[in-house]
């Protein structure tokens, strides 16, 4: 595996190393061991699987402390832009976000520690996307960003994406009372 190291301190993209012939593929996702060498000592707690259809976006979503998560996200099947924001409030990075394409052909993955809102729009129906957790989903800690924030300007690529009641109703940036 190779850990590339992003603008942001601690976001990581990771690329397994891909073994394919006639057959298909085969690909280590996830190895303690690469993991330590990366300079990740993780233990996960939950795994989580979703099915999007183009132009769903989910996000930008974390955990407060202490019910934080860390996540290991990738795409199964289809595409996606997944998109981390910076929310560690001592961060040179704070507010900063990066965008990475995670897609079935590519099979990179992100490493997204604690401290930032995640989310993701699916560029293609029927996408699969899975992401391993450090801790457990916990209601109460759980807080949102506006997909859209102005302050943040990311680049999402739509103006009118398939969200949830929830996202639609998500804080604007500004208004973050950060935990981290």
């Amino acid at each position: 595996m190779e850990f590339l190291k992003t603008e942001i301190s601690g976001l990581l993209i990771i690329k397994p190393k891909v073994f394919e012939d006639e057959r298909g593929y085969f690909f280590e996702s996830f190895s303690r061991e690469e993991f330590l060498k990366g300079g990740i000592d993780v233990i996960f707690d939950q795994d989580n699987e979703s099915r999007s259809q183009k132009d769903v976006l989910r996000g930008l979503h974390f955990q407060n402390p202490p019910f934080e998560q860390a996540k290991l996200v990738r795409v199964l099947k289809g595409a996606a832009l997944d998109v981390a924001v910076d929310i560690r409030k001592d961060s040179p990075t704070y507010g900063k976000w990066n965008s990475i394409i995670l897609d079935e052909e590519n099979k990179l993955m992100y490493w997204i520690p604690p401290g930032f809102a995640h989310g993701f729009l699916a560029l293609k129906d029927d996408t699969i996307f899975t992401y391993k957790c450090t801790n457990s989903y916990n209601k109460e800690s759980e807080g949102s960003i506006r997909w859209n924030d102005p302050d943040l300007d990311i680049n999402w690529g739509i103006s009118a994406p398939l969200l949830s009641g929830k996202d639609k109703k998500a804080s604007f940036f500004k208004d973050l009372k950060s935990e981290f």
